[in-house]
């Protein structure tokens, strides 16, 4: 998909057919022509855009040529063959060029839905580098969401857990522990990017976009630490579980063994009484009482101590 979008001077942002000076680019899961038709309109490298669209990439920036190149991971919601939602994360790249700005990325993103609706104040899409900027601070704002998501759904499935303990829930916890990896680690390598652009000089920015970068490495380091608190003690969370279940298994076990033993001594007393042999009291009027008071004695006993052993 190839959409051009480009502010007027009334601050509306309106969509385009040919590439500008000062416009927008914004390309998801594009076909080879709309990828030629880009790369020869804005005079920038197939393989520069090519990059973005290999989901393996990793964060980084780059300068060539006057034109610089910037990857980082953005957040989005996919769900497994159980219907868990799962949180992950792919590569967007940034290029900007002496005359346009260029996105790419495999899927399209509420992040850039942002921009397309006009609802990021003081968005212009020839600022150039402070639209870049505005694009990571999204970013980062959408991990911060993404994450208070992931603590909600924790705190539900762990009320879940405390009633039921069954497999459906340690899934679910696996599912967000599983979000929380992709996120630490693309936020990490998302903020190496940050600290390059700040520390080299990759963009030219004024004043305000320097304040606006150092917000976008605020919310990063916030959304960094959320991500490992969560993830610690979402990993405590499933090994406590974890060893409840357990503990749970071995008192079933133990109940269910002691119940054998007590009902095995009527069996056993039975068996004796049943063998075609001479046996104590058997031609006695009451003679049937004698195993059943046996076996009654013998029940009652065994389930006492038990009871006093507190194994049901």
């Amino acid at each position: 998909m190839l959409e051009i979008f480009k502010s007027t001077e009334t601050k509306v942002l309106e969509k385009v057919d040919v590439v500008s000076k000062g416009c927008w680019i914004n390309m998801y899961a594009p076909t080879a022509e709309e990828i030629n038709r880009v790369a020869n309109d804005a005079q920038v490298d197939v393989d520069i855009i090519r990059d973005a669209l290999d989901d393996e990439e990793r964060p980084r920036i780059e300068r060539d040529n006057g034109q610089v190149y910037i990857i980082v991971d953005f957040p989005y919601i996919v769900h497994d063959e159980t219907g868990l939602a799962v949180y992950e994360t792919i590569p967007i790249g940034i290029i900007l060029t002496d005359e346009c700005t260029i996105t790419v990325s495999l899927k399209d993103t509420p992040i850039l839905e942002e921009f397309r609706k006009n609802r990021v104040k003081e968005f212009f899409t020839f600022k150039k580098t402070r639209f870049a900027l505005q694009i990571l601070f999204v970013i980062s704002s959408y991990y911060l969401r993404y994450l208070k998501q992931i603590n909600k759904k924790t705190n539900e499935i762990e009320r879940e857990v405390h009633q039921s303990l069954k497999n459906k829930e340690l899934y679910a916890f696996l599912a967000l522990e599983k979000s929380l990896v992709y996120f630490t680690t693309s936020l990490k390598s998302n903020k190496v990017v940050l600290d390059k652009i700040l520390r080299f000089n990759y963009l030219k920015m004024y004043e305000e976009d320097k304040d606006l970068l150092e917000d976008v490495i605020i919310e990063k380091t916030q959304a960094i630490e959320m991500a490992e608190t969560y993830r610690s003690i979402l990993s405590g969370m499933m090994n406590a579980f974890a060893s409840i279940i357990s503990n749970n298994l071995n008192i079933v076990m133990k109940f269910l063994t002691s119940i054998t033993i007590i009902l095995s001594f009527p069996t056993m007393v039975a068996s004796f009484y049943g063998m075609n042999v001479d046996i104590p009291f058997q031609h006695a009027t009451h003679s049937f009482a004698f195993p059943l008071i046996i076996s009654a004695f013998l029940t009652s006993c065994t389930a006492f101590i038990f009871w006093k052993k507190k194994y049901f």
